[in-house]
């Protein structure tokens, strides 16, 4: 059995798509999806019916899940486990926009995962790193963030963390 592991991008970071060739056995009344965190060791599986594919979300950014398939006839008998595939959720990317404000201050707007709070810091020499507020990302996937003390600077670098 063909078995493939394909990033979806309408959830990026948190669903995959799981497809496999069906099996020719005529005796074969369905699938189901077994994933995990570690291999060989399926904690969550998934009935899909006659389905060659399914969409697997709620993962975690960054942890790592291992999956396989298994067939099975009309009297629920298994076969054994499709090879195993690894998948690793690709982190959440965090982008950052910085536009002059009125009275020589800087609005940061921070785009990222909904929910995900980050402190902005600021730097004047790229080596020491301060932390001067923090921002929580709005439903709308970005918040800003005034530094109202930029003007006290003679130039400003921008990061989160």
């Amino acid at each position: 059995m063909f078995f493939a592991l394909l990033h979806d991008p309408v959830q990026a970071g948190q669903s995959v798509i799981l497809a496999w060739n069906a099996t020719a056995d005529p005796t074969v009344a369905g699938y189901k999806a077994y994933y995990g965190v570690a291999s060989h060791t399926y904690t969550n599986v998934m009935d899909v019916g006659k389905a060659t594919n399914v969409t697997i979300s709620g993962l975690i950014a960054g942890a790592s899940y291992y999956f396989a398939v298994t067939s099975y006839n009309t009297l629920g008998l298994e076969s054994q486990y499709s090879s195993e595939v690894r998948y690793t959720v690709p982190a959440a990317l965090v982008r950052l926009k910085i536009r002059a404000a009125p009275v020589g201050q800087f609005v940061v707007t921070v785009s990222g995962p909904a929910g995900h709070t980050y402190q902005v810091l600021a730097t004047q020499d790229l080596k020491t790193w301060t932390v001067i507020g923090t921002v929580t990302v709005g439903a709308g996937g970005s918040s800003d963030f005034t530094d109202t003390d930029a003007a006290s600077f003679p130039r400003r670098f921008y990061r989160t963390q």
